[in-house]
């Protein structure tokens, strides 16, 4: 703190010098005309003359409060680029820097994160982020686009929305280590990029400085965490001018070979493939706010296996990220608050195009897609996927979109048309409204149904909340998007307030939220009926000195019985040698009582943790009865030196019955990841995940205790009887990725399965796979 006010008064007076605290946040940018090679020292010339950003404030855990390290920032920009230097000051071994992939490898360390409004919107930003040694994180945040929160995101009623990292653009960036902490130096040209096209521009502009040691955020801009939008809260590089974009024209021709077996029903295995797969992508600048993409047979680019996933209630879908670079591009165009479109739904896509990018205020997004055979209904036609998104500003921040999509397979067809809004006002509140509707052809019927959606969130420093009230009927499909749950009206409403500790203090932030929430079938709610489910939640979060931070909750709930989860269970009554069938009927409500306790720790040593557990009472799905659960996940990261890291994870979930203690089931899947950083652009991967299913023979358990049948595929009733699924998946990679489109990936994955859990002894392999993907980025 006492560094950056001397680094003020020093330079009182300089017109380059702009400080964060005195809010000079309107920054006449240079204009330099000069070339410059990316070293990460700030020792040229050129820097002398740059603007000097200086006077940060600390945004989180606390805001308001003068930062307690010094930051100066350098930003000037050249015809073809932006220009941006960083010094951090930082005490004496408290600096935190790996190398790590790119993206996330970042998030454990410190960093410097840039986020450039280039259409001065207040509504969405470029973000880059780099490490001390350099290492890029890179992706884009249009706020309010965003449909799940964090699991560990103790920030409703107040705190920013993080970036989706997913998108990735060209730049250079180097850093270095200094005594009194890091230097970084970026250059990010013009070309990847998408601006207006005035001649004279001005763009937003923010930097957040993460210091790991003590997990705390600096701003430069001061930001509230009383706003109902943190981009509009950022400063401005104002003046830019005759920006030379050249042609933008990028080919990435891309070849791959697999090679994939099998064990053969009557014995053996079996491989397949190895002869070479050609696609492409192509991007043509059109202006520079408007793209054309295009691509044939783009891999899927997933150089390891999605991570394991429990869901704690088997009527909620599971959701995957989106990984192919084709689609990525652009992604945050496509984004709608109803999830309408999800571009894994493509699954083996032959050839698609798309068109992104933002005129005269509107925001468009046309995606057409052919996808392959093997995802259609019958196996024999190709899908054919239509997907729009407009969006258009309205006032200083507030939007409306529409979106349209359709999915055609021969006679088959889903069609979705959407509209949505985000209206923000009064500074700290936020209005977001969606109404969708869809029309399903089958094959031999038609099904029409709505859904809708509305939110008001106050993003208050003290006192928050957020309302919800949302409905899918039970005609709404969206297949060329993401339904969580359908066919039903739910309802919430969570209050918190928040304060704050003494600065230096042990306590730096309590939340305390109450989360009241009701689920309807969508029947039941539009007839008027009682809720199916509902919940109330104290939750608390403690944010502590350090970087530590602990979430302590009670969690009340009641469920009631669903019988579409159950139109398939049966019992199997015994009256001496007689045996009958008779329905199932589970218990009308259950009623729940479970404690949830979460711990997020920062780097100590090199360990960092990442936690979370519910235990007590619940409803054991299984059965429809109430069980003692075990629910959660134990992550835990190791980083013995700045190249090697570990990263476990263990997705747990266990059910006992309370009748007898007996166990139901569980399913438990550790899963390790170890990388070695080569360089920045060289590393080898290798992941070991075990999945371990069990379930018990299942009885009408605390009713007549019964044993359960289950009905087959062929219609027949059978009994359950106990399972044990063990899977072994081992996934081995060497990645070499000097810059985002220029790759060579060789990986090898194998799966293998045993009788008993966790033996390791008679692994039967079930399925192995060599893969080899080659991709160079032409920039024209």
């Amino acid at each position: 703190m006492i560094a950056g006010l001397l680094l003020s008064v020093a330079v009182l007076g300089d017109s380059t010098l702009y400080s964060g605290i005195r809010q000079q946040l309107q920054v006449m940018i240079p204009r330099i005309d000069t070339r410059m090679v990316v070293d990460g020292i700030l020792d040229e010339a050129v820097w002398k003359t740059a603007a000097r950003l200086i006077d940060f404030s600390q945004y989180s855990p606390s805001d308001g409060r003068v930062a307690d390290e010094a930051t100066e920032v350098l930003v000037w920009y050249s015809p073809t680029a932006l220009h941006i230097g960083a010094r951090v000051h930082a005490a004496p071994g408290t600096v935190r820097a790996h190398l790590a992939d790119r993206d996330a490898g970042i998030i454990p360390d410190d960093y410097v994160e840039f986020q450039l409004g280039t259409f001065n919107d207040g509504r969405q930003a470029f973000v880059f982020a780099v490490n001390p040694l350099g290492v890029q994180a890179d992706g884009a945040l249009v706020e309010g686009s965003q449909t799940r929160r964090r699991a560990n995101d103790a920030d409703q009623g107040g705190g920013r929305e993080q970036a989706d990292l997913s998108p990735d653009y060209a730049f250079d960036s180097k850093g270095r280590l200094t005594d009194d902490g890091y230097e970084l130096e970026l250059r990010i040209p013009f070309r990847s990029l998408r601006y207006q096209s005035a001649k004279k521009q001005t763009w937003s502009f923010q930097v957040i400085r993460k210091s790991a040691a003590s997990g705390r955020e600096d701003t430069w801009a001061p930001a509230r965490r009383a706003a109902s939008s943190f981009i509009g809260q950022a400063g401005s590089l104002v003046g830019l001018s005759d920006l030379q974009r050249g042609l933008v024209l990028e080919a990435n021709p891309i070849v791959t070979s697999s090679v994939v077996g099998s064990e053969l029903a009557a014995g053996g295995f079996d491989r397949l493939g190895g002869r070479p797969v050609f696609g492409g992508n192509v991007r043509w600048g059109i202006t520079t706010n408007l793209s054309l993409n295009g691509t044939v047979k783009p891999d899927f680019s997933q150089v390891e296996s999605d991570a394991g996933q429990i869901t704690a209630d088997p009527r909620s879908a599971l959701f995957f990220q989106e990984k192919r670079p084709f689609f990525l591009d652009g992604i945050e165009y496509f984004a709608t608050p109803g999830q309408v479109i999800y571009t894994r739904r493509i699954a083996t896509p032959i050839a698609a195009t798309k068109l992104t990018g933002k005129v005269s205020g509107t925001s468009v997004a046309l995606l057409s897609a052919v996808d392959g055979t093997a995802a259609s209904f019958d196996g024999f036609h190709n899908p054919v996927y239509n997907l729009l998104r407009v969006q258009r500003d309205i006032g200083p921040q507030s939007r409306l979109g529409l979106a349209y999509t359709d999915k055609v397979e021969g006679d088959r067809s889903n069609r979705v048309a959407e509209v949505d809004g985000r209206f923000l006002f009064g500074k700290i509140y936020s209005l977001a409204l969606n109404g969708a509707v869809s029309r399903t052809r089958g094959a031999d019927s038609v099904t029409t149904g709505p859904s809708w959606s509305i939110g008001l969130n106050r993003a208050g420093r003290l006192f928050g909340f957020q309302l919800t009230f949302k409905g899918l009927s039970e005609g709404f499909q969206a297949q060329s998007g993401f339904v969580g749950r359908g066919n039903i009206a739910d309802f919430q409403f969570q209050p918190s307030i928040t304060l704050y500790g003494k600065q230096g203090g042990f306590l730096e932030r309590f939340i305390g939220r109450l989360n009241h929430d009701y689920t309807w079938v969508y029947r039941d709610f539009t007839s008027g009926r009682a809720s199916q489910d509902r919940k109330f939640h104290i939750q608390t979060s403690w944010v502590l000195r350090g970087g530590w931070s602990l979430g302590v909750s009670a969690l009340i709930e009641s469920f009631g019985f669903d019988p579409g989860l159950y139109v398939d269970y049966a019992l199997e009554r015994r009256v001496g040698s007689v045996v009958d069938t008779i329905p199932f009927t589970g218990t009308p409500r259950l009623r729940n009582f479970d404690w949830l306790v979460r711990v997020a720790s920062p780097n100590v040593a090199g360990f960092q943790l990442n936690s979370f557990l519910i235990a007590g009472k619940d409803e054991n799905f299984f059965e429809w009865s109430s069980g003692t659960i075990w629910y959660g996940q134990l992550g835990l990261t190791y980083k013995p030196t700045n190249k090697l890291r570990f990263d476990g994870s263990m997705p747990i979930q266990i059910y006992t019955r309370r009748t007898d203690g007996t166990e139901a089931g569980r399913s438990l899947i550790p899963r390790l990841k170890v990388e070695y950083q080569v360089s920045r652009a060289v590393f080898v991967r290798l992941v070991g995940q075990y999945r371990h299913d069990r379930r018990d023979a299942l009885r009408d358990d605390s009713r007549t205790e019964y044993p359960i049948l289950i009905r087959n595929s062929a219609g027949l009733y059978v009994l359950t009887r106990k399972q044990d699924h063990n899977t072994f998946r081992l996934d081995a990679l060497f990645s070499y990725q000097p810059t985002p489109g220029t790759v060579f990936f060789a990986g090898f994955g194998q799966t293998s399965t045993e009788l008993e859990g966790f033996r390791f002894r008679g692994l039967r392999r079930q399925s192995d796979g060599f893969f080899t993907k080659l991709s160079y980025l032409f920039r024209l």
